[in-house]
């Protein structure tokens, strides 16, 4: 790539400013913009962002501050990072839709969204994406995306997948720097839906947490990586598992994070691959920097005229591309372009 990808953060929570905080790091990108629901922020020389992570130029209030921000200077950006929260469930692909049809934006989207349902309402929104010349990569963090993937990968040494285990651990200090994270965790629970979940202030969401220690223990969930690996032809969804352990007190994890493909081979004998995550990675590590990796492929693949929607399962991710010579061309520094 010639110049660094011109980078938008939609969603100023916890994931939002990790993105903020990780892509100035990444050479191939430029922190142009950052929008929420209380307005937005834009620099074409790049958004300074203090130690504390919050904006040195103040927001400018605005009830439509993604639209509008999209409206005034979308032609200046390249792709957008989607950490919007995702309750109530319709609201990510309503925001979308939006998008498209009020902006004229044109350019690459990726997300990493998690749950199943939310996943599969931008799938009803691919001809449009299309339409608008959109690339939009949705569970590209990672669980869906990062895990997904090796998942997908790990399947070939199979004729079969017979199952697929992704458990996950979780540190966070203070849960309130990742309020819409921990709150869409607790829809998972037993006794907790969304509807539940939606209508509860963060005080009662600070009490169940002090009745579980801090710990949320989470089995069976609703997580985008069943569908994405059953639409990637790895198996189908009933056979994909996640969970984890969530520690919304403490910043270290308290489980490794690990997926688990088990299989039967051609010989017929059933055996498992395992990939384990190093504790020292954060959740924001694990989510914003496979995000960005999505990004970069996305890009190469938009300027090939390539649009509508994909899952992480269609791509792997790129990495820096400056770390190959400046002489060589793309085709030249890839395998192979894959969709």
């Amino acid at each position: 790539m010639q110049k660094a990808v011109r980078l938008a953060v939609f969603g100023f929570g916890g994931l939002g400013r990790g993105m903020a905080r990780l892509a100035p790091q990444r050479p191939d990108f430029k922190l142009v913009a950052v929008a929420d629901s209380q307005g937005f922020a834009y620099n074409a020389n790049g958004l300074a962002l203090t130690e504390e992570f919050q904006l040195q130029q103040p927001l400018t209030n605005d009830s439509d501050s993604i639209i509008s921000l999209l409206k005034l200077h979308g032609h200046e950006i390249d792709a957008v990072f989607m950490a919007l929260p995702n309750l109530p469930v319709e609201f990510f692909a309503e925001t979308v839709k939006r998008i498209a049809e009020e902006t004229g934006f044109q350019g690459v989207f990726v997300d990493a969204l998690k749950r199943t349902e939310a996943v599969e309402r931008l799938f009803a929104l691919s001809d449009e994406l299309r339409t608008h010349n959109i690339l939009y990569i949705t569970g590209a963090g990672a669980t869906p995306g990062f895990l997904t993937t090796i998942a997908a990968v790990a399947a070939h040494s199979f004729v079969e997948v017979l199952d697929v285990n992704i458990h996950f651990g979780v540190g966070i200090a203070n849960w309130e720097a990742y309020k819409s994270t921990v709150r869409e965790d607790f829809i998972h629970l037993e006794g907790f839906d969304a509807k539940r979940v939606s209508c509860m202030s963060d005080e009662e969401i600070g009490q169940e947490l002090d009745v579980r220690n801090g710990l949320l223990k989470l089995v069976d969930m609703e997580h985008a990586d069943d569908v994405i690996l059953e639409l990637a032809g790895v198996c189908p969804r009933d056979r994909v598992r996640v969970g984890g352990l969530v520690d919304t007190r403490n910043a270290k994890k308290p489980v490794s994070t690990s997926v688990t493909v088990t299989g039967r081979t051609a010989s017929g004998a059933v055996g498992s691959h395992q990939f384990v995550v190093s504790d020292e990675a954060t959740m924001v590590d694990n989510v914003c920097g496979p995000a960005l990796g999505f990004m970069l492929r996305g890009i190469e693949l938009h300027q090939r005229g390539f649009t509508g929607l994909i899952t992480s399962a269609d791509i792997m991710p790129r990495f820096s591309t400056r770390v190959f010579g400046a002489d060589e061309s793309m085709q030249q520094r890839e395998a192979v372009a894959l969709v």
